[in-house]
């Protein structure tokens, strides 16, 4: 007997309706069987060598279910291999932002670490090594508590979160009790690699001392060494601000001025916001003495991103609007950043944000110990990051190292405008008996850690 198939799907697949979605069900046949007596001049025609409709035979048929026999093979002797659990305590609250465009996605972070866990996998097959992430979310008023309990529960001592510094304490002080160690992956706060340092916390996110000498290295290589500084009126405003005045100070740049922008509440986004911008914005930053730059310290984006091409005089604006200092950029392309992008966008659907780099790093952190150390013991991992050979490949063209005094990560810093990026810290000219990087943030000289 000779079997015809007719109208067949993709092979694996059947398609449903007239708008082409299609379903993931196994599909075996589907049309008409016809004999050979029905069909008197196929009788001793030999197999034709012309491919079926679809692409669809029987050896098709013959190698999907060998790949499926092996992967499920593959899956269960990979069941019996020892797993490193990595817990993400996910920050959900979001702050507003001025444009649309700056959104943060609701996995913002998640892909990232997503993405590594993948990448520590394809490492692990060779190793007898699984990594797993565990994602938790924690919430406004939540109990920090909690959600370690929560970790601890499913056999989690490594955990990674963007929480802000106060949850972050909170987590951090919980998760001592229990063993494990957290990675801060978002809060920038200097405080917490000084005088609430901890043995038990590695930073992978940039502090505000780094990103401010980041800009301040480039614009007195660019010698924009006369600033006005423009701050909002909340509290972290207040630090980012610090920051820039001990930047200034540090690589000879002057503050001519200082502005404060008061939040007096309001909605960010309204039908006149446009025409009571392009009035605002030029009348507060009026009257200033001669300067060539006007730096901005405005982390709960109220005011700053208003200043691009708004203020009185013609200057470029940084900081928290127009040229920013940050860990990635999404057009960041050098040293094979593309191929991460597309890696990063084929899995997300979208393109990699600071926050999921700093996911990436941290969870690649982990991998890339494991894989080291060939052991996916915890303290060993730990044990090797905390190392002086431990280094990270980040696609920003040399080694992160891990600073023994505040275990702050050394990294260079993107200078981006939204579209590229414009320049990276440290900049030439900046020099340092260790390392060039140590230019960036508290020396060890400068630190109150005490770990």
């Amino acid at each position: 007997m000779m079997t015809r198939f007719t109208d067949l799907a993709a092979p694996g697949r059947v398609k449903y309706g007239r708008d082409g979605l299609w379903s993931d069900e196994l599909i075996v046949m589907t049309g008409h069987v016809d004999t050979a007596a029905s069909l008197p001049h196929t009788a001793e025609m030999e197999r034709s060598s012309k491919a079926p409709v679809n692409g669809f035979n029987r050896r098709a048929l013959i190698a999907s279910a060998a790949a499926a026999a092996v992967t499920a093979t593959a899956s269960q002797a990979r069941a019996g291999e020892p797993t490193v659990r990595v817990g993400y305590l996910r920050w959900t609250q979001r702050r507003p932002t001025i444009s649309l465009l700056d959104k943060p996605a609701a996995d913002d972070g998640l892909a990232g670490a997503k993405l590594a866990i993948d990448d520590n996998n394809t490492t692990g097959r060779f190793l007898n090594q699984q990594f797993a992430l565990a994602d938790i979310p924690l919430r406004e008023g939540d109990d920090p508590g909690n959600a370690v309990q929560s970790a601890a529960a499913q056999d989690i001592v490594l955990v990674i979160t963007d929480a802000p510094a106060p949850q972050l304490l909170a987590v951090a002080a919980a998760a001592a009790t229990r063993g494990m160690t957290v990675f801060n992956i978002a809060a920038e706060d200097d405080a917490l690699r000084q005088e609430s340092c901890r043995a038990d916390m590695i930073h992978v996110a940039p502090s505000r001392a780094m990103l401010a000498d980041a800009m301040a290295q480039y614009l007195v290589w660019k010698k924009w060494s006369r600033w006005v500084l423009a701050y909002g009126s909340h509290p972290d405003d207040a630090l980012l601000a610090d920051a820039y005045r001990r930047s200034a100070k540090r690589f000879g740049a002057r503050i001519v001025k200082e502005l404060q922008y008061k939040d007096t509440g309001g909605a960010r986004q309204t039908d006149s916001g446009v025409v009571q911008t392009q009035q605002q914005m030029p009348v507060f930053t009026q009257g200033l003495p001669d300067y060539d730059v006007l730096v901005t310290a405005d982390e709960n984006e109220v005011f700053a991103g208003y200043l691009p091409y708004r203020t009185w005089d013609a200057r470029p604006v940084v900081g928290s609007a127009g040229l920013r200092p940050v860990s990635w950029s999404p057009s960041s392309e050098s040293w094979g950043g593309a191929q991460l992008q597309d890696r990063f966008n084929r899995v997300a659907h979208r393109r990699m944000t600071p926050l999921d780099m700093q996911a990436w790093t941290a969870c690649r952190m982990i991998g890339e110990a494991a894989s080291r150390g060939g052991s996916t013991d915890p303290a060993k991992i730990m044990q090797d990051i905390k190392s002086p050979d431990f280094g990270i490949a980040a696609y920003k063209g040399q080694k992160l190292t891990l600073r023994d005094w505040d275990l702050q990560l050394r990294q260079p810093i993107l200078l981006d405008d939204g579209r590229s990026v414009v320049s990276i810290s440290p900049q030439p000219g900046f020099l340092h008996q260790v390392t060039e990087l140590d230019t960036l943030g508290f020396d060890r000289p400068e630190t109150r850690c005490k770990l």
